[in-house]
């Protein structure tokens, strides 16, 4: 079963709308977006539209919620002394790669970035809500603390590690569009982790 077909009617049309609303800022931005456009985009009444979002500000917000979401149960990731300290520094660039590959992830992310570039109070709204940095630093800190790794420093870690996924799995495809493949991703990965483990340990 699809995620789609296990929501209800009313769930259902919420992504719809959510989905357009996305197609709709990424195309045209927040000032030239319009409800009208979105609700045709989404196969829905205008009626639903403003049933599920009283206005296009919610709608937008909306969708910063749905991607914060995302990305920290995405993040969710905690290092775990005395485990195999490569399976872990796979899961954890897997954490970021699975967001990565995920089509509707990215469309959400190139929508936001190109609106906290016209916005910078948006943007630093957005990087309070979601600070990935956070979360792979932690579990460098928890690594270091653990003797796991014993070069450099956590915070440097940290950065280098989601900067190397970031760097062949994020921007080349913002302004060219798509996604990953898993295969892409797996290399990605894959050569991330043994770099980390040959600069770190």
């Amino acid at each position: 079963m699809s995620e789609s077909q296990g929501l209800s009617v009313s769930d259902q049309k919420r992504k719809q709308i959510i989905e357009a609303a996305i197609a709709e800022f990424q195309e045209r931005g927040f000032a030239g977006a319009s409800m009208d456009r979105i609700s045709d985009r989404a196969a829905v009444s205008k009626r639903t539209v403003y049933n599920h979002f009283a206005s296009k500000d919610v709608l937008f917000r909306a969708i910063i919620d749905c991607l914060t979401d995302r990305m920290l149960a995405a993040l969710d990731v905690v290092y775990v002394p005395g485990e195999d300290f490569r399976t872990q520094l796979l899961r954890l660039g897997w954490a970021e790669g699975n967001l990565l590959i995920d089509p509707c992830f990215m469309r959400m992310a190139r929508m936001l970035m190109g609106e906290t570039i016209r916005h910078p109070a948006l943007a630093a709204e957005f990087a309070q809500q979601v600070d990935k940095m956070r979360a792979f630093g932690a579990f460098m800190d928890a690594a270091f603390a653990d003797g796991a790794l014993t070069q450099g420093t956590p915070e440097l870690a940290a950065t280098q590690f989601m900067g190397l996924i970031k760097a062949r799995g994020f921007y080349p495809y913002l302004m060219t569009g798509g996604a990953p493949d898993r295969a892409t991703m797996q290399a990605i990965v894959d050569d991330a982790v043994s770099l980390m483990i040959k600069a770190y340990t």
